[in-house]
């Protein structure tokens, strides 16, 4: 990867929705050698894809709570149990398996504190090999998402 190819990706991560030719303007190349190294990128699997940025809040789903959880045991059917298990809740918008304490971090969408409860009690706690389940509302949002060093 070269400093054209981190231009490249620099300009994308800001704005993916800037054509061809307004990325090889920026990068101060010709549209299809632009191309062809926006292809190598994606084919490599530097770049995974392109996505919207969407306001959970206009959606009712402004209440983000992050939630640690440990199993009591982790044998592969619990871990695999448990990771088949939350991955298909719509309402998880991101989970990770950490190493040490939490075994997971998660973080969930929903609208409202009345909504967080019933999926807690009706979808969270019903999945397989729960020890402890400890959730965090956030206060306030100081920055989000954030963009990869490039």
């Amino acid at each position: 990867m070269d400093a054209l190819d981190r231009a490249i990706l620099r300009q994308l991560q800001t704005d993916g929705r800037l054509t061809n030719v307004e990325l090889a303007e920026r990068v101060r190349l010709s549209p299809s050698p632009c191309l062809r190294r926006v292809r190598a990128l994606e084919h490599a699997g530097v770049i995974r894809g392109y996505h919207a940025d969407i306001d959970a809040a206009a959606l009712g789903r402004g209440f983000e709570v992050t939630v640690h959880v440990e199993l009591a045991f982790k044998d592969r059917g619990t871990v695999e149990s448990f990771e088949a298990g939350i991955a298909a809740l719509d309402e998880v918008i991101e989970c990770r398996r950490m190493f040490g304490v939490p075994d997971y971090i998660i973080r969930v969408a929903v609208a409202d504190q009345d909504a967080y409860e019933a999926f807690y009690m009706n979808k969270l706690a019903e999945l397989p090999g729960l020890a402890r389940i400890n959730s965090q509302f956030t206060m306030k949002m100081v920055k989000r998402g954030g963009s990869v060093p490039i």
